[in-house]
């Protein structure tokens, strides 16, 4: 053991085995901070995958929204442009308004009657062709904002029943 003596004394040991021991926490600290690199990637990976799934389906659904709502403005335009739904309504109208003046007004059954008598015949003879149908009067004379007044003067002219059903 005399031989280890003056080596272990010598300040040259001294600064080695610091430097080691230094070098030691170093590398340490080292493979430490590559490890948790590398844990952090994987989880940066794993979060980028899973919000470029939430991005692609929430993609999905908005394509899918935005061709369910294309689909309901062409239905809601299509309905719009629906003739038989306006006959329909107007047809509706009619009838409650029959309802309510057969009710309501003695003696206006009778004017009624014979006044949708006469526009049944005159449908039956516009089908037939003898005459010019009233739909095409209407359609060409009667703006959304006319007095009621100037269309039943343009059917009088027209040969059409005038307002108190007397044909």
């Amino acid at each position: 053991m005399d031989f280890l003596e003056p080596i272990l004394k010598s300040p040259f040991t001294w600064g080695l085995l610091v430097g080691l021991f230094f070098a030691g926490m170093a590398l340490w600290s080292h493979f430490k901070t590559q490890m948790e690199f590398r844990r952090y990637k994987k989880l940066l990976g794993d979060k980028m995958e899973l919000e470029a799934d939430q991005y692609r389906k929430l993609k999905e659904e908005r394509e899918r929204l935005g061709q369910e709502n294309e689909n309901l403005r062409l239905k809601v335009g299509s309905s719009k442009e629906n003739p038989t739904r306006d006959l329909e309504r107007e047809l509706e109208i009619f009838a409650r308004a029959e309802k309510r003046m057969m009710i309501n007004a003695p003696g206006f059954a009778a004017a009624w009657e014979s006044a949708k008598a006469a526009s049944h015949d005159e449908l039956v003879e516009e089908e037939r062709g003898k005459s010019l149908p009233k739909k095409i009067f209407r359609k060409f004379f009667r703006s959304e904002g006319a007095p009621v007044g100037a269309v039943a003067a343009l059917e009088s002219k027209s040969g059409g029943v005038s307002s108190d059903g007397n044909g």
